[in-house]
């Protein structure tokens, strides 16, 4: 089965591999109707969520980089740029913490509900035309994204069949169809935000993640066990040591967070550089830890470490590209100029496009399509985009581009993400031991949180280099990354 095949939705025979799942579910779920039914609620809840974010992500920079005449925050490029990385790590950082919660004390369940009511009121504080209220929704959506991304994959991971590659082909099913919500979400929201109101567009996405909140509660029902409990729930003596390494780190943060104000060093940038000194060290430290119950696990911290080069060049869609598009690209159409942040659904749109293509690839190459030579092709694909991009920067230094270049770097954005995203996931659970699903989903995100975090403090070299310099440099090391992962893909296998 390729990785794109319709998935089977049928339960595992019990005793066999995936009949408990990631999550130990009781009983393996065995009702075919349950399975098919909790997979399809899943799929609509991640609909609406991802619409709330990519919603948001299009116009974010836009919003803070806009005049405040214009309704804007008015920030320099670069320092935007940098808050859109710091804000997009955060998202992926906070499904460890996210992911062991749902683990331990919550269950999948109440994670996914929790943290989507964090995610609805942080985009509705957004929609208030308050500039203090930026930061604080910022913060609520990325602690409530934490909670509901590893648990909402772990739920799929229980409710499909591992055997013949089927929970590959879940995730696979997953990815695909959730970009039509990352199609519809930058033009709705880009609309609204451009040429109505900025707060607006986030209103509309605290209305997405409400409606994918209502999606869940009412399907509840069809999930069984699924979920409903923590798969290793902390007995007393272990959540008392969790309270107290808790309370002790939040003590230490505010202190140090004290003591910089008081020196008059506590801005955004001082925060932003703690962040990226936390996101590039975390993952790794993490997977260190590991050693005591999983071993073996240098081809997939290797796997992982190259992911985030591609994700470096890809979060920077929302960002410098989006950028690029405002200032740099001939957005007429007939008269109509077209918004800025409507680009960001090209994207999506040629993920839809090109998935049969890479659904017949990936099943005619069968197994030698294996991790290594997905993330290959994904690296291979997103440093060519930013070598296009280099020319396209050159040519806009004598006025406007076509939008055709733009629409060509997401057309190899799309190639990359369909091999290099939905084998992540796949090979992140399939590595994880019982009971650490969520938080081994965690880690394929926080090596995203590497690159994006990476990509945005790269930005800050535009300063000292043309930006057709800067795509070139970032475009031939992320090339270069990919030849390294094919040569040495039989080590890695």
């Amino acid at each position: 089965m390729s990785a794109l095949d319709p998935v089977r939705l049928e339960p595992a025979a019990p005793g066999a591999p995936g009949a408990q799942g990631a999550m130990d579910v009781p009983g393996g779920v065995r009702a075919r109707s349950v399975r098919r039914g909790a997979f399809g609620t899943l799929l609509a809840v991640d609909l609406w969520e991802r619409f709330s974010f990519f919603g948001m992500a299009a116009i974010l920079v836009l919003y803070l980089t806009a005049s405040p005449s214009d309704g804007g925050q008015g920030m320099a490029a670069r320092t935007a740029t940098a808050v859109f990385a710091g804000y997009m790590s955060l998202t992926f950082v906070a499904g460890l913490p996210g992911g062991w919660l749902a683990d331990r004390v919550l269950g999948a369940r109440r994670a996914i509900l929790s943290g989507g009511v964090l995610i609805a009121s942080g985009h509705a504080v957004l929609a208030l035309p308050s500039a203090p209220s930026l930061y604080g929704g910022l913060l609520l959506i990325v602690a409530g994204t934490g909670l509901v991304k590893p648990s909402l994959a772990a739920m799929v991971a229980a409710v499909t069949d591992e055997r013949g590659g089927g929970r590959e082909a879940a995730f696979s099913l997953f990815y695909v169809c959730i970009q039509v919500s990352a199609l519809i979400a930058p033009v709705v929201t880009g609309l609204l935000a451009e040429r109505v109101d900025w707060h607006l567009g986030f209103a509309v996405a605290a209305f997405g993640m409400t409606a994918g909140l209502a999606q869940f509660t009412l399907g509840l029902r069809r999930f069984g066990e699924a979920g409903r409990k923590p798969v290793r729930p902390l007995d007393r003596a272990a959540a008392g040591r969790a309270v107290r390494s808790t309370a002790a780190v939040l003590a230490l943060l505010a202190s140090v967070a004290g003591a910089a104000a008081a020196a008059g060093v506590l801005g955004v940038h001082t925060v932003l550089a703690c962040l990226g000194l936390l996101t590039l060290t975390l993952p790794f430290a993490f997977l260190r830890s590991l050693r005591r119950i999983r071993t073996g696990l240098g081809g997939f911290t290797a796997l992982m470490t190259a992911s985030a080069a591609f994700w470096m060049i890809f979060a920077q869609s929302g960002s410098v590209l989006g950028l690029f598009a405002e200032r740099h690209t001939d957005r007429d159409v007939f008269g109509f100029e077209v918004p800025a942040s409507w680009f960001q659904s090209a994207h999506p749109l040629f993920v839809l496009l090109a998935a049969p293509f890479f659904a017949r690839l990936w099943r005619r190459a069968g197994p030698r399509a294996d991790a290594p030579v997905k993330f290959s092709a994904a690296l291979a694909a997103a440093g060519i985009s930013f070598l296009v991009m280099s020319f396209a920067a050159l040519l806009a230094e004598r006025g406007p581009v076509g939008p055709y270049w733009l629409l060509l770097v997401y057309l190899l954005f799309s190639c990359g993400e369909i091999s290099l995203a939905p084998a992540g996931l796949a090979l992140a659970a399939s590595v994880a031991p019982p009971g650490w699903t969520s938080r081994f989903l965690a880690v394929n995100g926080l090596f995203g949180a590497v690159g994006v975090m990476v990509g945005g403090q790269l930005f800050r070299l535009t300063a000292v280099l043309p930006l057709p310099v800067y795509f070139l440099l970032l475009g031939a090391a992320v090339l270069t990354t990919g030849v390294l992962v094919a040569l040495g893909a039989n080590r890695l296998r």
